[in-house]
């Protein structure tokens, strides 16, 4: 299931026991699917209750923070509730020596002291829509994969355009089950999210992300926010004048505990999985793809971690940057220690046997399933040198913070030079873009980024196949080592607006 969204998630606890009907289902879709369940394990509200566009429901309380987090409305004046570690950029973007917020947590004792975040996001669900049939309209077994895929992008496009006119709604359409199923996602988007308190690292951040993939946990991973609105209650930019969101529903915090045999509703914005992926892949994560952004990870921890360690200024810069890469590289290091434990390959072909024997006993299938199998290991074989190449570049190239700040500049000036003049620059994203400029810089270590560089430069070219290098690169790379001398380090945010 792709990211961006709400999925359901329902647990029945039988004498200490959980069970769990696992999986996920979209909540416009729990009243045909999975309510008669529910209520027969305890579930006491209607499908009606979950989601609805006719009177508030959970989906009004229930809030995508900050592109990918989950986030629960617990008052009527805008307060929400979310995890420390989707916070901690927050936390770590206000924090400074005099005022360390990482190490002694934050607590707004009043409405003024509560802390904007620009940049910072907060969604509501509006409404979800299964548009499959016009997504997928004209598409059949016979056309071209590229074809395919044109015909559905320009699909989404008009339905987008469409659902877009008459509104300020942002709207996605994604696809789920790799591409058989399409919806169409309106939200509403606030942008004036401001701190209001979070505990201290050591409560918030306990056992790092090595406890945040183990269980169980006994991290107090919490930390709360509070959106604020125009006077109309609707999206407004920062403003001393907005007011507290009042939200159509908000969960009422209950302090009376749980009992064995409570039915467990999780509520959410969950990601994406990779459960329907094949034996041949499940393959490739164990012996490629993990372990190749594992390294990767563990050499960047340690080029960020030996500075962090000596210099507290540069502890509190990198605390979020540092947190982000070890996120995923815990992840991945469990993902292989768990696939390999529970014998992951070896249950995937468990299932793809008996997915083969289904489609042998009868002709027609067998006719138009019986080659899927060893297509995909096939294509899987041909896949994995372009896997390891792209895998690379998003590891080690990508780990290059002046690398990102150049293509922004490049992007400036393009975009400047086409115009012809500054003054015919948008006044509001010249200042977004500005702002970007202060922000990156304020959290910038020219030293870190420098090592970076150089040892991940040396990464990508010497793991990455000859064949999949661009031209370009590998021509600079013979100049790579005078890089970090160069004046590119040096950029102040006014000297990028000069160059502009």
């Amino acid at each position: 299931m792709k990211r961006f969204i709400a999925g359901l998630v329902a647990f029945l606890m039988i004498g200490g026991i959980t069970l769990a009907d696992e999986g996920m289902w979209l909540p416009l879709l729990v009243g045909k699917q999975k309510i008669k369940e529910m209520k027969a394990a305890g579930f006491k509200l209607s499908a009606d209750d979950i989601y609805s566009v006719n009177h508030a429901s959970l989906k009004d309380a229930i809030v995508q923070f900050g592109g990918g987090c989950t986030g629960e409305l617990i008052s009527d004046k805008g307060l929400l509730i979310t995890n420390h570690h989707c916070g901690y950029g927050s936390i770590q973007a206000h924090s400074s020596l005099d005022h360390n917020y990482l190490e002694s947590g934050f607590w707004a004792m009043s409405p003024e002291e509560e802390l904007p975040n620009p940049g910072l996001t907060v969604r509501f669900l509006i409404s979800m829509e299964d548009v499959t049939s016009m997504v997928l309209s004209g598409i059949s077994d016979s056309i071209a994969e590229k074809n395919r895929n044109s015909i559905i992008d320009l699909h989404i496009k008009a339905l987008t355009e469409s659902a877009s006119k008459g509104n300020n709604y942002i709207i996605e359409i994604d696809p789920l089950f790799n591409g058989n199923q399409y919806f169409l996602y309106k939200y509403e988007e606030f942008t004036d999210i401001r701190l209001v308190g979070a505990p201290p690292s050591s409560i918030g951040k306990f056992g790092g992300d090595t406890d945040n993939w183990m269980w169980p946990r006994h991290t107090g991973d919490f930390s709360l926010f509070r959106i604020y609105a125009g006077k109309d209650n609707k999206p407004a930019a920062y403003s001393p004048t907005n007011v507290p969101y009042r939200p159509k529903k908000y969960l009422e915090v209950s302090i009376k505990g749980i009992n064995q045999g409570d039915f467990t509703l999780v509520y959410g914005y969950p990601g994406r999985t990779q459960e329907y992926i094949p034996s041949y892949a499940v393959q490739q994560l164990i012996d490629q793809t993990d372990p190749s952004k594992i390294a990767l990870r563990q050499t960047r921890l340690q080029i960020m971690g030996q500075k962090m360690a000596i210099d507290p200024k540069i502890r509190i810069m990198y605390a979020a940057k540092y947190a982000s890469v070890a996120n995923g590289w815990k992840k991945w290091i469990g993902e292989v220690r768990g696939l390999t434990q529970c014998n992951g390959v070896q249950i995937k072909e468990q299932q793809e046997a008996t997915f083969a024997a289904w489609v042998n006993v009868d002709q027609a299938r067998s006719k138009r399933f019986g080659m899927l199998l060893p297509q995909l290991k096939q294509d899987y074989q041909e896949y994995a040198p372009f896997s390891l190449a792209r895998d690379y570049y998003r590891e080690a190239i990508g780990a290059v913070e002046i690398f990102k700040v150049a293509a922004q500049v490049e992007h400036w000036a393009q975009k400047i030079q086409k115009q012809g003049k500054l003054s015919g620059v948008d006044s509001l994203k010249m200042n977004e873009f500005m702002g970007y400029l202060h922000t990156f810089y304020r959290n910038y270590s020219p030293e870190i980024d420098r090592k970076v560089l150089s040892t991940m430069i040396d990464a990508y070219f010497k793991n990455t196949p000859s064949q999949y290098v661009p031209q370009d690169m590998l021509m600079a790379y013979k100049n790579i080592k005078s890089w970090p001398d160069s004046l590119a380090y040096k950029f102040s945010a006014d000297q990028c607006l000069w160059i502009l």
